[in-house]
């Protein structure tokens, strides 16, 4: 397969060699020197036009019909790599190497391993090489083999890492099918194993690794035959390549040189570093890049649950962390810990202004550190929260009833009357005026038919107060939710949110 770029070298010395036979035998003897100075600008042009096109960074898109553009209309231009290649601009060069019905694994019903594409891909010396397969290992006829998938992913890695060009190779997980036939391209065999695979590759040989089944969990309409996304669907998967290849990158950058003793384990495809501070337990995520000016993510709360918009922010370059101070909802003890969990981070060379993230009760801790540390957040993000302990879990309302976190409550702020937790003042709702003066953007979202805690004692009130400060909060309302799920499946909007607030606030 020949780049446009080779095309036209091809094409470009072809007319020069042309042009020299033709003009050089009309020349007389007179005119010697001219056909000297021509045949020499030839040269030149020869020379120097493929110098641009070795200057090119060469991108090379592996995979199956996806990447091929099948079902796409004019796929020459709407492909996701051609689209890709536009987003990318004129320094790159994006070829589409995409073999329909093509598998990962080697013993799979066609695989991409016995393909010219393949070959000529290893030819070409790619600078950046993207791989999207897994969603044909998928089907029955292939899952028998699927023990084989992470080795044979591996192998295909290791082919690219290990020529001359030492390509920079990104792994996409699949995105998912809508098809309810379980013998063809499954989603539950995607979730549960074929994406679970290649994030344990994407672990254990250091392989970046971009998420394409979240983007499109809400994206049925865009795949006509439940599996091929249309040209829209084509450009959002660009965006999602496009956001990685093309973020600022400081790759110097190691955060886990400056912790404190610690283990490593993987968090959905990449490493995260486990230690305790002061008997908390704390957790580091490391991206596979950290992005200009080391941004983070702090999730206050529920380590792990719906991780959509962690892993979005990981891929692009965000560390994700956690201190464990359950449960302490949020009192001067929990603020203490975190202030020192927060020195540590920053000394390490985070950025001096994180992204809070809380779901649930975890609501009360981001909001009440922030309340002491305005200075240092840029934005938040909160999910069905808890923002009056009165309600939750004081049982002072409508909320649900939970004795044992009434009683650790009452413990934490030292209660010990139905009276004193009427009267108590140490809820996120009572420090508006403190959130308010960080002046960072709040983003909550809200489960309408929240039966746990109730959004008429929490959300609706704490929007209406800061509103009247005026405070930067923007709440989602979720009708017909209830307390779970939390986020949404596809966290696109979280993730734009948590970027935009960085870049404006850090």
């Amino acid at each position: 397969m020949k780049t446009s770029s080779h095309r036209a070298n091809i094409q470009l010395e072809s007319s020069l060699n042309n042009l020299l036979r033709e003009n050089c035998s009309r020349f007389s003897s007179g005119y010697n020197f001219a056909c000297q100075l021509f045949i020499a600008v030839a040269i030149i042009l020869l020379s120097v036009q493929p110098c641009f096109s070795k200057n090119k960074v060469k991108v090379a898109c592996i995979g199956a019909s996806i990447t091929y553009g099948a079902r796409i209309t004019d796929r020459e231009h709407n492909s996701y790599p051609a689209q890709l290649q536009q987003l990318l601009g004129n320094q790159y060069t994006v070829i589409n190497y995409g073999v329909s019905g093509s598998t990962m694994l080697k013993k799979g019903n066609q695989p991409y391993w016995n393909t010219t594409q393949y070959q000529q891909a290893l030819t070409d010396r790619p600078d950046i090489v993207i791989i999207d397969l897994g969603g044909n290992d998928a089907k029955l006829v292939n899952r028998i083999y699927m023990n084989e998938f992470e080795q044979d992913c591996r192998e295909m890695v290791r082919s690219f890492r290990q020529l001359p060009s030492h390509p920079r190779v990104l792994l996409l997980l699949a995105m998912p099918s809508f098809v309810k036939d379980t013998s063809g391209i499954y989603d539950p065999v995607i979730i549960k194993q074929v994406n679970p695979h290649i994030q344990n590759v994407a672990y254990t040989d250091a392989v970046e690794v971009i998420d394409m089944h979240a983007p499109f969990a809400d994206k049925e309409a865009l795949m006509q035959d439940k599996i091929h996304p249309d040209a829209t669907g084509a450009a959002i998967m660009a965006k999602e390549v496009f956001d990685v290849i093309g973020a600022g990158a400081d790759n110097d950058f190691n955060v886990f040189t400056q912790l404190p003793p610690h283990t490593t384990n993987s968090f959905y495809g990449y490493v995260c570093a486990s230690f305790k501070l002061d008997g908390h337990n704390c957790n580091v995520v490391q991206p596979k890049f950290a992005a200009k000016g080391h941004p983070w993510v702090w999730r206050a709360r529920f380590w792990g649950h719906e991780p959509q918009a962690d892993i979005s922010l990981l891929q692009r370059g965000y560390h994700i962390v956690y201190c464990d101070v359950a449960e302490l909802f949020g009192n001067n003890v929990a603020i203490a810990a975190w202030n020192k969990f927060y020195a540590l981070l920053y000394k390490a060379g985070l950025a001096k202004k994180t992204i809070l993230e809380g779901m649930s009760r975890g609501g009360v801790y981001a909001l009440n550190w922030a309340a002491e540390n305005p200075r240092k957040v840029a934005g938040v993000y909160i999910d069905n929260p808890v923002l009056d302990l009165k309600s939750w879990p004081g049982g002072v309302g409508n909320a649900v009833k939970s004795p044992k976190e009434q009683q650790q409550f009452m413990d934490d702020y030292q209660l010990k009357t139905t009276d004193d937790i009427k009267a108590f003042k140490g809820s996120p709702i009572d420090k508006i005026p403190a959130i308010v003066k960080g002046k960072y953007p709040m983003l909550i979202l809200c489960a309408d038919a929240d039966e746990a805690l109730p959004p008429s004692e929490n959300t609706l009130p704490f929007e209406q107060q800061v509103k009247a400060l005026g405070g930067n909060i923007t709440v989602i309302h979720k009708p017909g939710f209830k307390h779970h799920p939390h986020s949404f499946p596809n966290p696109a909007l979280i993730t734009q949110f948590i970027v935009n607030a960085f870049n404006q606030h850090k």
